[in-house]
């Protein structure tokens, strides 16, 4: 499978460190869409990929499937577009709290007969999300997030301080660079405004912790994920960054689990 990238930051290189460089079996990134080629014309030469500056000449380009790993601006501006053209694995999955593009997406994916695929990102355990919601009987989904304080406030804090409580909606609106987490949970359950969120700021941790609580018919299940930085980027998520390449493996592979 011939992936292309749409952006060159983080994700894009450990994407590519992970598929070109160790050979992933048949996975191969040949495809980059920048701003800016110079900035990044090492990566032609280091990797083996072809950079984009034209997103219909990108679209054109022999991929099978693309991969939006730039920001929220992006996936406005972009993704109707491949969407027409090429399956997608979007990342900056903010961007779908905007009910109005997610309707257009989904419109489009149906129309042109594509998929849209999105990752589980930071956290865990969306397959049983998902399939208690299968009959909508979920009665309730509660994110508790905290974060290293110096990622979330200007303060000096000497304990953890709670600094939203609210719904989704409101807390990707408020924190577009740190909830993505309640995005993909509610789009797996509830919906935005059912999906319950509280974000903490904590000076005593230094890295980010998901606990996750859901009920219904089905019972009562609690997850917590304690993710580990990017060792490239520490802005991002290793777990985020590893779940995007599982999802590549996964649309390739023959064997699907869950």
């Amino acid at each position: 499978m011939k992936i292309g990238i749409i952006g060159a930051g983080a994700i894009a290189h450990f994407l590519l460190e992970e598929i070109n460089e160790k050979l992933q079996e048949n996975l191969r990134i040949t495809s980059i869409f920048v701003r800016d080629t110079e900035k990044h014309q090492l990566l032609e030469s280091t990797y083996g990929i072809k950079l984009y500056t034209e997103i219909a000449a990108f679209l054109d380009s022999d991929i099978d499937i693309v991969v939006e790993a730039a920001n929220i601006e992006a996936v406005h501006t972009l993704l109707p577009s491949a969407i027409r053209k090429k399956d997608v694995v979007l990342i900056s999955i903010g961007a779908l709290v905007d009910e109005t593009l997610l309707a257009e997406l989904n419109n489009l994916a149906n129309e042109y007969n594509r998929r849209l695929y999105l990752p589980s990102g930071a956290v865990g355990g969306l397959d049983l999300l998902q399939n208690a919601h299968a009959l909508g009987t979920v009665t309730s989904v509660e994110l508790t997030t905290r974060k290293p304080a110096s990622s979330l406030v200007d303060e000096t804090l000497e304990e953890a301080k709670v600094i939203f409580e609210g719904n989704a909606a409101e807390a990707i609106s408020r924190y577009p660079k740190n909830m993505n987490v309640s995005i993909v949970l509610a789009l797996a359950s509830m919906g935005f405004e059912k999906t319950r969120v509280t974000l903490v700021a904590d000076p005593k941790i230094d890295k980010n912790i998901h606990h996750i609580e859901v009920t219904g018919d089905f019972g009562e299940a609690t997850f917590t994920i304690k993710n580990n930085p990017l060792p490239a980027n520490p802005k991002t998520s290793y777990l985020a960054a590893m779940s995007i390449l599982g999802t590549l493996k996964r649309i390739n592979g023959k064997l699907l689990i869950g």
